[in-house]
């Protein structure tokens, strides 16, 4: 494969807005020679870059046809997802499928457009998936064959072949291969293996873990390189070429079961502004370029946090060892120093390798406590070397947040829960995380040291990647538009072109009443995934130009990268030189980096749905009081003060004809009953599926 090759005839092919012929193709492309243009012809038609037809070539949205990934498949019917984001999920007739499976990217074609949204019909399969599945067991009372429900992917319940169940027992989760009967008319399972029972939240999320391919052991030779790397001493030698930043009241702070400390912080009182000081621990000093840690790292992208374990992206003896800045011991770091004014604008910003040694390893509901004056005489005691830096910090974030506020920062209302578990593991108590005033200030610094390293390298000129959030799109902000008016508010800015400040204002106008969390939500999904991206496109949500991650390199990737990239421009190496060097790695790990992360929220979100229906199978038959949290075809979805949510099947009631407005509420047509987002409602809890991640309510009688 000739990859230069490739990219001359898809470049060729991005300008051309109709199918071109062969021969004139291979002359646009500049490729002299007949069998490397044949050659890279095959090979960008058989990854479905591109379309031939008879002898016309174009680009498959030029053709007419839409590369996607089988998504959802059910006995009459699939879905798949095209890989253009702007899309829609395509409808796939069963009969037109050509045998595809969920993950098996394909090739559509005869795209049309209804009423009813997109249809189409597979042409052929570009890439088979790993065709194998995560799944519970459940066996038919009267003739004991054994099923298997699926995770993901089969709506339907799918039949495993005589022999293939290995010992797995009704109600086990398993991972099975899924295969076509002879004709193609039917999908088979077999059992390849069992994680144990589907009732336990820590066995699904095995599974899952395993189902979205995130490797949770470190190779061999991974370990010994990291131990070794662990085990290195810092030297004088080191230490002479950096800044050095132990005399400064320099401290973390962290969640008290936090054990990778991956930045600290000190701020001075100037006599017009402040100091701000972010030292982010030096990883790539330890993680070289090409390295088997390194290599490691991109392998995983990210670090992934379940209930009950986090899966690093870097062993622990880097991650909780020597990199972490652990109190009272000389940590190499690379630190931004940041220059603000009175009213907290950067006036002028430097980043340099450093070392420092923290005062203190703080910890959130500590500081906090320090902050509304409820610490007690121990915990005075332990922030006295950095109590003025705490006071100075409190000052200088409570204006970065005005100023945030004041361009329109989006203050996107989280829903993000926390797990308590017993010692067995099984999950006792959920309550949402609050977010204190400790975790505000790391908040407003870290956007800070971002914000200056892209500015930074953007201004230099030197290969980066940046973290981008871009406008969001037309369609769905007319959907949002279409909620907020019919909930009360008004509308006639959300259009093509909104502000951050007008759509801040909306979420603004929602915060005290019931729709609070339904508009924080609704505004969230009408803007774009946030991603990495080697060029500067800002970060909409942020109301930011300048954008990055520069402050978690132990458990994120692009972090890692662009402190490589940095460290190399501080050092003097010649820009043309780093351009060269890094101008492609910018460009795959930013790829890279989205792909992972979207992987680790997925995974971490499952899990999440396991846990939640853990804790509820010990509350069945209870009663709670609900907030109606959205609304169905078929029923409603209710959130409890802990933050779980259940659903409630409306449809099953008896003499009852409940129709849904296809926004915010659903209504009986024969009672008159009608439930809308915000009401507040009685349920009792009547089952709950961990295996599946699900919490059915039941209106309470009072109801």
């Amino acid at each position: 494969m000739n990859t230069e090759v490739n990219e001359m005839v898809l470049s060729a092919l991005e300008e051309q807005t109709e199918p071109v012929e062969r021969r004139d193709l291979q002359i646009i492309s500049g490729i002299p020679e007949i069998e490397e243009f044949n050659n890279a012809l095959s090979y960008l038609e058989s990854r479905g870059k591109i379309v031939i037809n008879r002898k016309k070539v174009g680009l498959p949205r030029v053709m007419g046809y839409v590369t996607a990934t089988i998504v959802r498949q059910a006995k009459s019917f699939s879905f798949a997802e095209p890989h253009d984001p702007d899309m829609e999920d395509v409808y796939i007739h069963a009969p037109s499928t050509k045998g595809a499976m969920p993950g098996d990217t394909v090739l559509l074609k005869n795209i049309t457009e209804s009423s009813r949204g997109l249809s189409g019909e597979v042409d052929k399969i570009l890439e088979k998936g790993k065709r194998v599945i995560t799944g519970t067991i459940e066996r038919m009372h009267n003739t004991g064959t054994a099923y298997l429900i699926a995770d993901n992917g089969f709506a339907q319940a799918l039949k495993i072949v005589q022999g293939g169940e290995l010992k797995s027992k009704n109600g086990d989760k398993v991972k099975a291969s899924v295969f076509y009967d002879n004709n193609k008319k039917g999908v088979f399972a077999r059992v390849i293996k069992i994680y144990g029972s589907g009732n336990s939240a820590k066995v699904c999320s095995d599974a899952i873990i395993d189902s979205y391919g995130i490797p949770t052991k470190f190779p061999v030779p991974v370990k010994h390189e990291a131990a070794m790397m662990a085990a290195q001493r810092i030297t004088e030698e080191e230490t002479a070429k950096r800044t050095d930043f132990t005399a400064d009241p320099v401290f973390t702070i962290d969640g008290a079961d936090a054990k990778d400390l991956d930045d600290a912080i000190c701020v001075k009182k100037l006599e017009k502004g402040w100091e701000l000081q972010v030292h982010i621990a030096d990883v790539s000093h330890y993680v070289a370029e090409g390295s088997k840690l390194d290599e490691e790292a991109r392998r995983r992208g990210t670090s992934v946090y379940f209930a009950d374990r986090v899966i690093p992206m870097l062993p622990e003896e880097i991650s909780n060892g020597c990199c972490s800045l652990n109190p009272g011991t000389k940590k190499l770091t690379f630190s931004a120093i940041m220059i603000l004014n009175e009213k907290a604008e950067l006036i002028d910003y430097r980043f340099e390798k450093s070392f420092i040694i923290s005062k203190v390893r703080g910890v959130y509901s500590e500081v906090n406590s320090i902050l509304d004056g409820s610490a007690n005489e121990s915990i005075k005691e332990k922030y006295s070397p950095v109590s003025d830096v705490i006071a100075e910090a409190k000052k200088l974030a409570d204006i970065l947040k005005e100023k945030a506020v004041r361009r329109g920062g989006l203050e996107i209302e989280s829903s993000e829960l926390r797990f308590v578990l017993d010692k067995n593991g099984v999950c006792i108590d959920v309550s949402e995380r609050e977010m204190g005033e400790a975790e505000g200030i790391i908040e407003q610094f870290m956007i800070m040291a971002n914000g200056a390293a892209a500015l930074y390298a953007k201004s230099v000129g030197i290969p980066f990647v940046y973290r981008v959030h871009e406008a969001p799109d037309p369609d769905k902000l007319y959907s949002l538009a279409e909620l907020a008016a019919s909930c009360g508010f008004q509308t006639r800015r959300l259009r093509e072109g909104v502000r951050q400040t007008d759509l801040a204002a909306l979420i603004n106008a929602a915060k005290e009443t019931k729709y609070s969390r339904l508009i924080s939500t609704q505004v969230l999904r009408s803007m774009a995934k946030a991603r990495y991206s080697s060029r500067p496109l800002g970060h909409f949500g942020l109301s930011l130009t300048d954008y990055c991650h520069f402050t978690s390199p132990i458990r994120r990737y692009p972090d890692t990268s662009i402190h490589r990239i940095l460290s190399d421009f501080i050092s003097g190496v010649p820009i043309d030189k780093i351009k060269k060097h890094y101008s492609e790695f910018a460009d795959e790990s930013a790829a890279l980096s989205s792909d992972f992360e979207i992987r680790a929220v997925r995974a971490e979100r499952d899990a999440e749905k396991c846990y939640a229906a853990e804790y509820m199978c010990s509350h069945i038959g209870e009663r709670y009081k609900g907030v109606v949290s959205g609304a169905a075809n078929n029923g409603i979805f209710v959130m409890l003060s802990n933050g779980i949510e259940g659903f409630v099947k409306l449809t099953d009631i008896e003499e009852s004809d409940f129709e849904f407005d296809g926004l915010t509420s659903i209504k009986d047509r024969i009672s008159g009953a009608a439930y809308s987002i915000g009401d507040e409602v009685n349920i009792e809890v009547v089952n709950s599926n961990v295996a599946l991640g699900m919490i059915d309510f039941v209106l309470a009688e009072n109801e």
